[in-house]
C-alpha cells in the first residue's frame, strides 16, 4: 500500500504520473490481446529502455476477481483486463512498489475510454493505490513524463503491427491445410524471433527493410506443404478486444479450427487507420486543432504507404487471400451506415463483414461484449440489412459476458456452421 513516506508526482486529478525516474526501474505490465503482434511490439519499447511484460494469464478466477472490484454491468473487456492486472499484483511475482500498469484508451464514445478510471478505482479498493497507470493513446489524453509516444516510436509500432498482421494472415491460411502439423507454428516462432532480434538491433523498421522482410516471410509460408481440401471459411469481427483476445472469446479461433474451418481475422492496421482517420474527419466537420489534423494526416498517409507495400507483396503469392485496403472499405457501407458513425468500431465493423463476404468468407462470427451499445448498433444491428444486400452472408452475433456459458456460445456457432456446410454441399 501507498504510505505517507512515499512521494509521487501527481496530476491535477490526483493520479500518479509515471515519471522518467520510474522508467529506470519500474516493470510495466500490459494485458495481451494479440500474442504475435504484442510480442513483437514489446521490443519497440524494450529498445527505448522500458521494462515491459505481457500478461498471458487466463485463469477462470480472473473473471471473479474482476467482478469483485468492477460492477457487473461494466464492459466485459474492462472486467477481464482489470481482473488480470489485479491477479498479477496479487501473485507475488512483482514488486508492487516498482510496478506500473498500461492500458489502451481510445478517447471516443466507447466505454473503453473509461477503463483507466475504473482500473484506478479498483487499485485503490484492492490496496494498490501506489501503482501508476499509464494511458496508451495517440490523442494526448494524459501526460506521463516517463512514457512519451514520439513519432519514431509510433512508426516503429506501425512496423510491429504490420508484421503481426502478415503473420496472422498467413498462419490462418496455412495452419488449416498444413500436411505436417506444426509447420505453421514453427514459422511463426521463427519470424517472431527474427523480427524481434532485428528490432533489438535497431533494424527492420525502415520501409526498405520491411518490404524485404514481407517477401521473405511470404516465401517461407508459401513453402509449407499444404493439402487444399474444401473447408468452411469463417471470418471473425466485432469489438476489438473480444475479437482478438482468446481469453475474452473463449479460444474462438481454436474452436473453429477444431470444427475443421479456415479462419480469417482482419488485421489491426485497418482499425488503427479507421481511428486516425476519425480524428481527421472530426476536425473537418467540427473544427479543431490544425496541428492535430496535420499529424493525423501524416500518420494516415504513412499507414497507407505501408499498407500498399504489404498488399503488393501478398499479391505476388496467389496462394494467399487478403482483404481490401482501408480506403476501399468506405464505399462498401454506402446506403447502410454513415462513415460519420465512429463510436467503438463504428462503420468499420459492418465494412469488415461485407469485405469478408466479398472475399469468400461469408460465414461470420460477430463477437461483442454483452451491453456494448456501439457493437450492438454497428454489428448486430447491421446483420439483417447485410443479409439483404448479400444473400450468401451467414452471420451469427455472439455475446460474451461473465454470465454467458461457453456451451451456449459454441452451440450457436455450430448451428451457423451447419448452415455453412449445407450451402457447401449444395454448390
Amino acid at each position: 500500500m501507498e504510505t505517507n513516506t512515499r512521494k509521487f508526482k501527481r496530476a491535477r486529478n490526483g493520479r500518479i504520473i509515471f515519471t522518467k525516474e520510474m522508467k529506470k526501474d519500474y516493470t510495466i505490465l500490459v494485458p495481451d490481446m494479440l500474442p504475435i503482434h504484442f510480442e513483437i511490439l514489446k521490443y519497440v519499447f524494450v529498445n527505448e529502455g522500458y521494462k515491459m511484460e505481457l500478461l498471458r494469464t487466463a485463469k477462470p478466477e480472473i473473471k471473479q476477481l474482476g467482478l469483485r472490484y468492477v460492477h457487473n454491468d461494466t464492459c466485459y473487456p474492462a472486467l477481464l483486463v482489470i481482473g488480470q492486472f489485479l491477479d498479477a499484483l496479487e501473485s507475488g511475482k512483482y514488486d508492487v512498489d516498482k510496478t506500473a500498469l498500461m492500458i489502451m484508451q481510445s478517447g471516443g464514445g466507447c466505454r473503453a475510454s473509461n477503463y483507466i478510471h475504473l482500473l484506478r478505482r479498483a487499485l485503490e479498493k484492492a490496496g494498490y493505490s501506489q501503482v501508476p497507470v499509464i494511458s496508451f493513446n495517440l490523442s494526448g489524453m494524459e501526460y506521463n513524463g516517463g512514457f512519451v509516444m514520439t513519432i519514431p516510436i509510433i512508426r516503429r509500432c506501425a512496423a510491429g503491427v504490420i508484421y503481426g498482421d502478415l503473420l496472422m494472415l498467413l498462419s490462418n491460411q496455412t495452419r488449416a491445410y498444413e500436411i505436417n502439423k506444426g509447420d505453421t507454428t514453427a514459422q511463426i516462432s521463427r519470424w517472431v524471433h527474427e523480427i524481434t532480434d532485428q528490432f533489438q538491433a535497431g533494424k527492420g523498421f525502415s520501409f526498405k527493410e520491411m518490404t524485404e522482410n514481407f517477401d521473405r516471410i511470404l516465401a517461407s509460408f508459401a513453402s509449407i506443404p499444404m493439402n487444399k481440401v474444401a473447408k468452411v471459411k469463417v471470418g471473425i469481427v466485432g469489438e476489438i478486444y473480444v475479437k482478438y483476445a482468446s481469453f475474452a472469446n473463449n479460444n474462438l479461433e481454436e474452436f473453429l479450427a477444431e470444427q475443421g474451418c479456415e479462419v480469417m481475422v482482419p488485421g489491426l492496421l485497418g482499425f488503427l487507420m479507421f481511428k486516425v482517420d476519425a480524428r481527421i474527419q472530426d476536425v473537418k466537420i467540427y473544427g479543431g486543432s490544425k496541428v492535430k489534423k496535420f499529424v493525423a494526416t501524416t500518420l494516415l498517409n504513412y499507414f497507407k504507404k505501408v499498407e500498399k507495400a504489404f498488399m503488393e507483396c501478398v499479391d505476388r503469392y496467389p496462394v494467399f487471400t487478403q482483404l481490401s485496403a482501408y480506403e476501399d472499405t468506405k464505399p462498401l457501407v454506402e446506403g447502410l451506415i454513415s462513415v460519420g458513425n465512429r463510436m467503438g468500431e463504428g462503420w468499420f465493423l459492418p465494412a469488415e463483414m461485407i469485405e469478408l463476404v466479398k472475399h469468400g468468407y461469408s460465414n461470420i462470427v460477430c463477437t461483442q461484449p454483452f451491453g456494448c451499445l456501439p457493437t450492438h448498433v454497428c454489428g448486430k444491428g447491421m446483420v439483417h440489412k447485410i443479409k439483404e444486400m448479400y444473400p450468401k452472408a451467414n452471420i451469427v452475433p455472439i455475446d460474451y459476458d461473465p454470465g454467458a456459458t461457453r456451451v451456449n456460445q459454441e452451440n450457436r456457432i455450430k448451428l451457423m456452421l451447419s448452415v455453412a456446410r449445407e450451402a457447401m454441399e449444395g454448390v
